[in-house]
């Protein structure tokens, strides 16, 4: 395939809020999201702004040769060589992920595969995590509402098709429990609760799902405790606790309410307390990275240096560079480190997230449970199930 024309546009994500979009070759188009809950530590989204990268891109002529995956380093080096850029990544998160997974859809048409098929020969299909209940700075509308970002549900059968009628059924079991009906800019429930009533709720909806459908099935939280975290102290609804606390807090509720995942329990810097939390909790329950890496190569060797995480969020438009995240994905495999790509709380209706995690062999899938934006990732598994699993 020789690249003769790239077309990016304006759009909107589902909040409503302007990114990219990207078209090689006249093909199908591919955008980034956009993160409400952003760490200190991922790539800029843009360099300079959306509108310049959006001109950049539109005259972008350099008609290159794109035959694998691998070739996205002739990408990235035209980018820098036309941006007077050191690194790829200075060109923006957002536009340089937009712009090299639409190198890689129109690739994926031109030669009629699959996109995880340009990845490599993995068809592992990722276990899902389903945000049910929304808190903390996603749910900002609801006054008293929990502390925690997101509680989840992590189902474990044997098909994604039956992981999905699990999370569907405790979703809507857990809205029932709850008399919610409101939804936040995620899909996840919008509630007034204390987190221990919500984790309460759905402890019990996650037995009577292994029951029903006999399969396991786990429960879990996204603390983002950066976002409580000030002048160095977690500050909740109802406590104020210092770091050491706050470990003590978790070394409680983690089996108190049989938790298989745990993500940013700690502020973003703090590798410590994760490794102390990890080595009281992690041969049973995944201690997740998400703002403490912000999908950053050289962040992610730090955490495992200090055995500070046994899992990891990996988002694309944290980082940008497809390649990089090869080696991310690479790391994590030789560490034994496990792997959950994630979506961004404002998605657009682009289905890629679940092709990468198929063809970079992700062991997790975070991408909401309820939406469009959300449904459109979970549906396309389910097809790329049915090709790929007999």
């Amino acid at each position: 395939m020789i690249i003769k024309e790239v077309s990016a546009r304006i759009v909107k994500d589902s909040r409503g809020a302007d990114t990219i979009a990207v078209s090689v070759n006249g093909c199908e188009e591919a955008s980034a999201p956009n993160g409400k809950s952003v760490g200190n530590y991922e790539t800029p989204s843009y360099h300079r702004s959306l509108r310049w990268c959006v001109d950049f891109l539109n005259a972008f002529c350099d008609e290159i040769v794109f035959e694998k995956f691998e070739d996205l380093i002739r990408i990235e080096k035209a980018i820098c060589k036309n941006a007077d850029l050191k690194n790829a990544r200075e060109f923006g998160a957002n536009s340089l992920y937009a712009f090299e997974s639409a190198v890689l859809k129109a690739l994926a048409s031109e030669t009629g595969k699959e996109l995880f098929e340009l990845l490599g020969k993995n068809k592992k299909i990722p276990l899902p995590v389903g945000n049910v209940v929304g808190g903390g700075m996603h749910s900002a509308s609801v006054s008293h509402r929990p502390n925690f970002q997101e509680f989840l549900v992590i189902p474990r059968a044997l098909r994604f098709s039956e992981n999905l009628k699990i999370m569907q059924f405790v979703y809507a079991s857990v809205g029932k429990k709850l008399g919610a009906s409101l939804v936040n800019d995620e899909g996840a429930w919008l509630v007034a609760s204390e987190d221990e009533r919500v984790l309460d709720i759905l402890n019990s909806v996650r037995k009577e799902a292994e029951k029903k459908f006999a399969s396991k099935v786990g429960i879990g939280i996204d603390a983002a405790c950066s976002t409580l975290f000030h002048d160095g102290i977690y500050r909740y609804n109802n406590k104020i606790l210092k770091p050491d606390m706050q470990l003590a807090f978790f070394e409680q509720i983690v089996p108190n309410y049989n938790l298989f995942y745990v993500e940013d329990a700690f502020e973003q810097g703090d590798f410590k307390r994760f490794a102390s939390l990890n080595k009281f909790a992690g041969k049973n329950c995944l201690i997740v990275g998400d703002d403490l890496i912000a999908t950053q190569y050289n962040r992610l060797v730090g955490a495992i240096r200090t055995r500070s995480i046994n899992a990891v969020i990996i988002k694309p438009n944290q980082n940008g560079s497809l390649l990089e995240l090869a080696r991310i994905f690479d790391l994590c495999r030789r560490s034994r480190i496990k792997t959950i790509l994630s979506h961004r709380s404002g998605e657009t209706l682009d289905s890629a997230l679940a092709d990468y995690a198929v063809g970079f062999g992700a062991d997790y899938i975070k991408c909401g449970v309820a939406t469009p934006w959300r449904e459109v990732k979970l549906n396309r598994l389910v097809e790329i199930e049915e090709k790929t699993v007999a």
